[in-house]
C-alpha cells in the first residue's frame, strides 16, 4: 500500500535555487521537504536522509518523528567547496515512500584561508568621475576541464565575462550589505565557459551603492572612493589537479565603454569604445579583511520579466514617448538600426505623465537618464548594466520613427520565488492586489527599499516592519529578510539604537530611537518565525531584539511610557499636511508606547521559546508594565483612547492594550463610528493601515471594515486604482482627482508600505492564515463581504500548498479547502458558529449565506442609514446633485453627532437651516429615496425634516 507520494527534492536552508545550491554559507545546512499528497490518516513517523558525499561515500540517516522543515543536517560537517547530493524518503509506520529526486548542495568558502585572491583596484583609471574600469586576468589550463567555479565580490558592482561569455544571469551583484561588516560574495559554475589553453576573465566594475550617490542628502562614496575586485577562478581538470586564477598584482585594467554610472542618475555609454580601449594600466593590491565575506542567504537580482511597449507616440518636442502599461523597475532596452556612428540616444524615465511630457518633479534630484553614443552598426541593442529606474513611461531622443516592437521594459528585482496568490470577483480589489505585488517586486532590490525612482531608495525599517507579513505570503522572503536582519544587527549600536534605514546611510536623525521604525528589530524576525517556523532566525536576532527593547525601556524610564523625543508618529496620515507627513492625528507618545508594549511582548515570548527563562520573566514583567501604563495614560475607564483616532483604537485593540471587556467593546464601537464619520474613507498612516481592518473585524464590525476596504473615493485603497495606478502609491493622494501631482516633496507612485492591507485580504477576506508557526496549524476564517461573489487564495506553506475558495450561489456559500500533508486546519465557516478541525486533503462545505442585507432591513438609527451602502450612495448622490454637500464625506461629518439618533432624524440633521439653498429638492428627493425603506417609528416622524 502507498500511503504517501514521493517527497519533494530537498531544500537547503532558505535557498530557492532550482538546481544545485552553490556557495551555501553553513557547514551543516538544514533540510526541508514536503509530501504533495497522502492517503487519509497518513502521518510521517520517520524519514530517511541519504547523503552522497564528493568522495563517493553514501550514508543513510534515519530520523524518527514528523519533522520535515528545517531538519538538522544529519551528516558530517561540510568543508569549503565540498558538495553533497541529498535525497529523502518518508515512512508511515513500516511503509516507506519512494526516494525523492536528488539535489546537490555545495559549500562556499568558509574562511579567509580559502582565498588565494586579494582585493585589487586600478591605480591610474577608474577613479570617481572616470569611466568604469575593466579588470582582466588570464589562466592557462593544461588539460581537459572537469569543473570550474568562480568566487567573486567587489567594492561596487561587477559584471563578468569569461572567454567572452557572460558569467551568470545576475545583476547589481554583489548587492548591498553593511559593507564594513558583511560583504556578500557569489559562486558561479563556469565549467561550460572554460577550455583547455588560455582563458581570459574580464570584470567590469560599477559604482553602485558602494561609491555612487546614496541617500537624499546627496552623499557619494560613503563606503569608499576606490572600486575594487576580489575574484578567484578554480578549474579542476581530468587528472584531478586544480588551477587557480586569483586577483593579484599581475592583473591589468583598462577603461570600458561606460563613461559614467549611478543608480540614481543613470548610465552613459559610448559604444564606439568597445574593442578600442586597449591601453592597459596596473592595479594595486589592497589590504582588506576577508573575514567579513558572507555567502548569500536569499536569491540574487535577476531579470524577472520583459514588458512590451503598449503605446508609442511623439511628444510636441518631437521625441518618442513610450508607455509600457505598468509601473515597474528596471531599464529600457531599445533596438536601433542604421544610426550614424556617434549619434546620441537619450532615454529619460518617469512614473507618470504631466501635461505633454514626463512628470520629473517626483524624481527630485535623480536624473534617471541613460545615454548612448552608438557605434554605427546596422543594428544595435541599447541597455545599461549598472543602474535601474522606476518608471512606466520613457522619453527617447535620437531615434526616428521608433516602433513599439523595438522597445521593451526589462523588469529586474530580487528573484524571489512566488508563494501566494489571491483573487476575487471584484475587479478593483484584484487590481489593488496586483499593485501590491508589483510594488513589492519593484522595491525588493537586494534590500527592501522604500521606492525605486527618486534620490532615496533606502532600506527604511518602518516600511518593511509593516509590510513583512504581506511580503511573506506573496513570496519566499525568508532568506532575503534574514540577510537584511543580519545587517540590521550589525548596524545596531551597542546601546541598542536601530538606524532608520538599513544598511545605514547616516543623517542627523539616523540614530534617534523611533517607534515602528526601530521595532523592525523585533517585528520582522517574529514575522519570519510565524510564517516559516524558523526558530533559528530568532536565535540569531535575539540579542538585537533584546537590545532594542532595553534601549526603549531606558528612554521610557520608570513610568514605562515612551514620551517625547523624535517620532515619525502615524506617518502619512492623510490628515497631515503634504509638507509635514508626520503631523497626523495620533499622539506620537501613544504610538511609541504601544510599540514598546508589543516589542516587549515579542521578546518575552522569544525568550521563552529559546529557553532563556530569566529573560522571559524579565520581559514578561516589562510587557505587562508597559501595557498597564498605556491603559493608565491613554485610555479612559470606559475605553475611549486619547487622540480619538482610528490608528489609536486599532493599536489598542489589535495589540491587546485594553484590560477590560468594557474598554474593548467601547473602543471597537468608537473605531467603527470614526470610520463611518469619515464617510468610510481611510484615516490612517503607516502605523494604523496594517491594523485597522483587522481591528474592526475582530471587534465584530467586519461590515464596516469591508466598506472601508471597498471605498473608491480619496483617500482609500481603491482610489489610486480608479486613477489608473498599477503600483501602490506613497501617499493616499499622490495624484489628485484632477490629475495633478501632490505638491509634497515626497510623492512616489511605487511605495509598497500602504499595500500592507493585502495581509488582511489573505487572512480575512479569503480566510487563510497561520495558526501556529510555519503553518503547521492553519486557521481558515473567511469573512465574505456582502458585495463579493467569491474569493480565493493559495499559499505555498513549508508543508506544501494550502488553498481556499469560497463562492456564493443560490443563497449558500460553498467553501473549498486544501490542507497540506503534515498540517491541520481549524475552520470557521462563514456566518456560523461552527468550528471544524480537519487534517490534510481536500474538503468541501456548504452553508447558508447570511452575509447580505435583507431588502427590508429596519433602519432604527442614523448609524443604520450609513451602514446601508446602497442607501448611503444614493443619499450622497442626491446631496451633491442638490448642492447640499460636496461629497458624502461632508454628509458623514454632518451626521457624526447624531449617529445614535433615530433614522427619522436624518433630514433635520442634514438640513437644519430651512433657508439653505437646494433644501426643497433635497427634501423631496430624500422622501422619495426613503419611501422604500423600513424605518423604526417612521409614522411618527417626517424623514426629510425630522419633525413629528
Amino acid at each position: 500500500m502507498t500511503w504517501a507520494e514521493t517527497p519533494t527534492a530537498p531544500r537547503f536552508e532558505h535557498r530557492t535555487d532550482a538546481g544545485t545550491v552553490l556557495g551555501i554559507g553553513t557547514a551543516t545546512p538544514r533540510i526541508s521537504w514536503y509530501v504533495p499528497n497522502a492517503a487519509p490518516g497518513y502521518e510521517q513517523t520517520a524519514a530517511q536522509v541519504e547523503i552522497a558525499d564528493h568522495g563517493g561515500l553514501t550514508s543513510i540517516y534515519t530520523l524518527p518523528g514528523a519533522d520535515q522543515t528545517l531538519v538538522q543536517w544529519p551528516g558530517h560537517s561540510l568543508q569549503s567547496r565540498e558538495s553533497a547530493t541529498v535525497r529523502v524518503r518518508v515512512a508511515h509506520g513500516e511503509i516507506w515512500s519512494d526516494w525523492s529526486e536528488p539535489r546537490t548542495v555545495e559549500a562556499g568558502l568558509f574562511g579567509p584561508s580559502d582565498w588565494q585572491a586579494r582585493f585589487i583596484s586600478p591605480t591610474t583609471i577608474g577613479g570617481e568621475g572616470m569611466p568604469a574600469p575593466n579588470l582582466a586576468g588570464s589562466l592557462d589550463v593544461p588539460g581537459q576541464v572537469v569543473s570550474a567555479r568562480l568566487y567573486i565580490t567587489a567594492h561596487g558592482l561587477y559584471s563578468a565575462t569569461l572567454n567572452g561569455k557572460r558569467v551568470g544571469d545576475e545583476f547589481l551583484s554583489p548587492g548591498w550589505t553593511s559593507y564594513s561588516h558583511r560583504l556578500r560574495y557569489q559562486v558561479y559554475d563556469v565549467s561550460d565557459h572554460v577550455t583547455s589553453g588560455t582563458n581570459t576573465l574580464d570584470i567590469k566594475l560599477g559604482n553602485g551603492w558602494y561609491r555612487g550617490r546614496l541617500g537624499y542628502e546627496g552623499e557619494r562614496a560613503i563606503y569608499g572612493d576606490q572600486l575594487a575586485l576580489l575574484a578567484q577562478l578554480e578549474v579542476t581538470t581530468a587528472d584531478g589537479t586544480t588551477q587557480i586564477l586569483g586577483t593579484d598584482g599581475s592583473w591589468t585594467a583598462r577603461e570600458s565603454e561606460i563613461l559614467a554610472d549611478d543608480l540614481y542618475d543613470g548610465q552613459h555609454t559610448d559604444l564606439r569604445r568597445i574593442g578600442t580601449t586597449s591601453t592597459r594600466y596596473p592595479v594595486e593590491v589592497l589590504d582588506e579583511d576577508l573575514a567579513r565575506l558572507v555567502a548569500p542567504e536569499g536569491p540574487p537580482v535577476r531579470q524577472t520579466e520583459v514588458l512590451p511597449a503598449v503605446r508609442v507616440w511623439s511628444s510636441p518636442r518631437g521625441h518618442a514617448m513610450v508607455d509600457f502599461g505598468q509601473n515597474a523597475v528596471g531599464w529600457v532596452r531599445v533596438k536601433v538600426r542604421n544610426l550614424e556612428a556617434g549619434t546620441e540616444v537619450v532615454i529619460r524615465h518617469a512614473e507618470v505623465l504631466e501635461g505633454d511630457g514626463l512628470a520629473l518633479r517626483p524624481l527630485r534630484t535623480a536624473a534617471a537618464t541613460d545615454t548612448y553614443r552608438v557605434a554605427g552598426a546596422p543594428e544595435e541593442l541599447l541597455e545599461p548594466e549598472f543602474t535601474f529606474h522606476g518608471f512606466r513611461y520613457a522619453e527617447i531622443q535620437g531615434v526616428q520613427d521608433l516602433q513599439a516592437e523595438d522597445v521593451q521594459l526589462v523588469v529586474i528585482g530580487s528573484d524571489l520565488a512566488p508563494t501566494g496568490t489571491f483573487s476575487t470577483s471584484h475587479e478593483l480589489v484584484d487590481r489593488l492586489h496586483q499593485n501590491v505585488v508589483w510594488s513589492m517586486r519593484g522595491n525588493f532590490i537586494d534590500v527592501p527599499i522604500d521606492c525605486p525612482q527618486r534620490d532615496e531608495r533606502l532600506g527604511w525599517t518602518g516600511d518593511i516592519q509593516i509590510f513583512a507579513p504581506t511580503a511573506s505570503f506573496l513570496f519566499d522572503t525568508a532568506g532575503f529578510l534574514s540577510s537584511w536582519l543580519a545587517d540590521l544587527a550589525c548596524e545596531q549600536r551597542p546601546d541598542g539604537a536601530v538606524p532608520h534605514v538599513v544598511p545605514v546611510v547616516e543623517t542627523a536623525l539616523s540614530w534617534l530611537p523611533a517607534a515602528a521604525w526601530g521595532d523592525a528589530a523585533t517585528f520582522v524576525p517574529w514575522t519570519i518565525y510565524q510564517r516559516t517556523g524558523d526558530i533559528g532566525v530568532l536565535e540569531r536576532q535575539y540579542n538585537s531584539m533584546k537590545a532594542w527593547v532595553n534601549q526603549v525601556a531606558d528612554v521610557a524610564g520608570p513610568d514605562f511610557v515612551w514620551a517625547g523625543g523624535f517620532q515619525y508618529g502615524d506617518w502619512l496620515d492623510p490628515t497631515a499636511p503634504p509638507e509635514a507627513p508626520g503631523r497626523g492625528q495620533t499622539d506620537p507618545d501613544l504610538v511609541a508606547t504601544a510599540h514598546f508594549a508589543r516589542s516587549a511582548k515579542i521578546v518575552a515570548t522569544t525568550a521563552r521559546l529559546l529557553d532563556r527563562d530569566d529573560d522571559a520573566e524579565k520581559f514578561t514583567l516589562l510587557a505587562n508594565s508597559v501595557r498597564a501604563a498605556f491603559a493608565s495614560r491613554f485610555v479612559t475607564a470606559a475605553g475611549l483612547v486619547i487622540s480619538d483616532s482610528a490608528t489609536a483604537y486599532a493599536l489598542a485593540l489589535e495589540w491587546g492594550l485594553l484590560p477590560t471587556e468594557l474598554q474593548r467593546k467601547t473602543a471597537g464601537e468608537r473605531l467603527a463610528d470614526l470610520v463611518r464619520s469619515s464617510g468610510f474613507r481611510i484615516s490612517t498612516g503607516f502605523v494604523g493601515t496594517p491594523l485597522i481592518c483587522d481591528a474592526l473585524a475582530s471587534a465584530g464590525h467586519h461590515d464596516v471594515a469591508h466598506r472601508l476596504l471597498l471605498q473608491t473615493e480619496c483617500p482609500s485603497w481603491l482610489y489610486p486604482v480608479t486613477m489608473g495606478a498599477t503600483t501602490i502609491w506613497e501617499r493616499w493622494d499622490s495624484m489628485r482627482p484632477d490629475g495633478t501631482i501632490n505638491p509634497g516633496e515626497m510623492t512616489s507612485f511605487n511605495h509598497y508600505a500602504l499595500g500592507a492591507i493585502a495581509d488582511f485580504l489573505h487572512r480575512s477576506l479569503a480566510g487563510l492564515a497561520p495558526l501556529s508557526p510555519g503553518y503547521r496549524d492553519i486557521e481558515v476564517r473567511p469573512l465574505p463581504p456582502a458585495n463579493l461573489d467569491w474569493a480565493s487564495a493559495s499559499h505555498l506553506t513549508p508543508y506544501g500548498p494550502a488553498t481556499i475558495r469560497w463562492e456564493r450561489h443560490d443563497g449558500r456559500i460553498d467553501v473549498d479547502l486544501r490542507v497540506p500533508v503534515g498540517t491541520t486546519a481549524q475552520v470557521y465557516l462563514p456566518f456560523t458558529s461552527d468550528v471544524i478541525t480537519v487534517g490534510h486533503g481536500d474538503h468541501h462545505w456548504s452553508t447558508p449565506d447570511l452575509g447580505t442585507r435583507p431588502e427590508q432591513q429596519r433602519l432604527q438609527t442614523i448609524r443604520d442609514v450609513l451602514d446601508d451602502s446602497t442607501l448611503w450612495k444614493l443619499l450622497g448622490d442626491l446631496a451633491i446633485e442638490t448642492g447640499i454637500a460636496t461629497d458624502d464625506a461632508q454628509l458623514a461629518q454632518q451626521l457624526t453627532p447624531y449617529l445614535a439618533a433615530p433614522a427619522g432624524f436624518t433630514g433635520q440633521a442634514l438640513t437644519p437651516d430651512v433657508r439653505q439653498n437646494g433644501i426643497e429638492p433635497f427634501r423631496q428627493g430624500l422622501k422619495e429615496l426613503l419611501d422604500g425603506s423600513t424605518v423604526a417609528s417612521a409614522g411618527s416622524r417626517d424623514l426629510t425634516t425630522g419633525r413629528h
